[in-house]
């Protein structure tokens, strides 16, 4: 299997990640400062070139409402850079994932100094761990009865009345509640975190969850199943 290069892309410093050769964990790599396009891609084109690949995941920067901002208009430039080099670019929803790198290393007890030359390479393992275990997800759908393959998507209207489907990535419980990760089935589509309810009359529904401390507190956690598993 294709090893694949996972990127925390910053106005100032890249964060770099790589598969192991089964495709199965994200490894860090390092911290590369930024030079300019130029020296940049041939950067990437020599550290894909060591790996043996040319698959290249970068975050996308979203508003927690999953709205693309400013800094998403940057990796995409970045991005077109790699693409025109003859790279491939795929694209994994990057949001909380410099906060949960932080708290990693905070937990390690680790300096300031030491958090700040790190905190860009771990990003980067999370981005690149999220989206390989995405596409395991996926694969695993694949393989299962149609049966099975019904209970893990959902389907949702956006706001033009447009058909949008969801495959249900991790089921969470906290506090005695019941939470679903979901991603959109399209390549570097939307995740977002789905409530468990009752409606007045009983029946079971879901409402996204808004809160962005739980949203957190939810993704660190199916962090942690991803590495216990």
């Amino acid at each position: 299997m294709e090893r694949v290069l996972g990127l925390d892309v910053g106005d100032r410093r890249i964060g770099v990640a790589v598969s192991d050769p089964l495709g199965l964990t994200a490894q860090p790599v390092e911290t590369y400062w930024r030079v300019g396009y130029g020296p940049d891609v041939r950067h990437f084109l020599a550290l894909c070139e060591q790996y043996g690949t040319r698959s290249v995941v970068c975050g996308l920067p979203r508003n927690m409402s999953g709205t693309q901002g400013g800094q998403a208009d940057k990796v995409f430039a970045f991005a077109e850079q790699l693409e025109q080099a003859g790279l491939s670019v795929q694209y994994e929803d990057e949001r909380l994932t410099t906060v949960l790198a932080e708290n990693a290393l905070l937990e390690a007890d680790m300096s300031r100094d030491g958090r700040k030359k790190k905190v860009d390479m771990v990003a980067a393992t999370l981005i690149l761990q999220s989206w390989l275990d995405r596409q395991h997800a996926s694969e695993t759908a694949a393989d299962a009865e149609p049966a099975e393959d019904a209970a893990d998507v959902m389907e949702f209207e956006d706001e033009n009345g447009e058909v949008v489907r969801f495959s249900v990535v991790a089921d969470l419980r906290q506090d005695g509640k019941r939470y679903l990760l979901m991603s959109e089935t399209e390549e570097g589509g939307e995740t977002f975190f789905l409530e468990e309810t009752e409606d007045e009359r009983g029946k079971c529904s879901y409402r996204t969850v808004e809160d962005d401390a739980l949203i957190e507190a939810l993704y660190a956690d199916y962090l942690r199943q991803c590495e216990e598993g």
